[in-house]
């Protein structure tokens, strides 16, 4: 159909948060120390503003939108070269602990290095 496909979105929110956190924490969640909890994604929403061919250069820009209990939101807009909006996207992240295979309280040292929202692009 000449567009990218709407499943692909998705990626792009995941790469964002993935930057972030590097960015954020220092290290990925696949490199967490023992212990620490891993991060699940709980909710996405995208809603899509135009379609966008494959191979153009995107930007996308994600802030903390509000942190809860054991789950933090993201919001997210992806613009064109041009800095055209091309889609805007939310997603809920839940702090949990693999082992015992349930949600946990977000660390204090996470929830201080994320409570600044602030919509930064990558």
């Amino acid at each position: 159909m000449g567009h990218v496909n709407n499943a692909v979105y998705l990626t792009y929110l995941e790469q964002a948060r993935f930057a972030h956190w590097r960015a954020l924490w220092g290290f990925s969640l696949e490199d967490r120390p023992a212990g620490a909890p891993g991060v699940i994604l709980a909710h996405a929403e995208i809603d899509y503003r135009r379609p966008v061919r494959s191979g153009e250069v995107l930007e996308v820009g994600i802030g903390v939108a509000a942190i809860g209990r054991t789950s933090f939101t993201y919001d997210y807009e992806i613009a064109d070269a041009s800095g055209a909006v091309v889609a805007t996207a939310r997603t809920v992240q839940v702090m949990y602990d693999y082992g015992a295979h349930k949600p946990v309280p977000v660390p204090d040292a996470i929830r201080a290095k994320i409570s600044v929202p602030v919509l930064q692009r990558s």
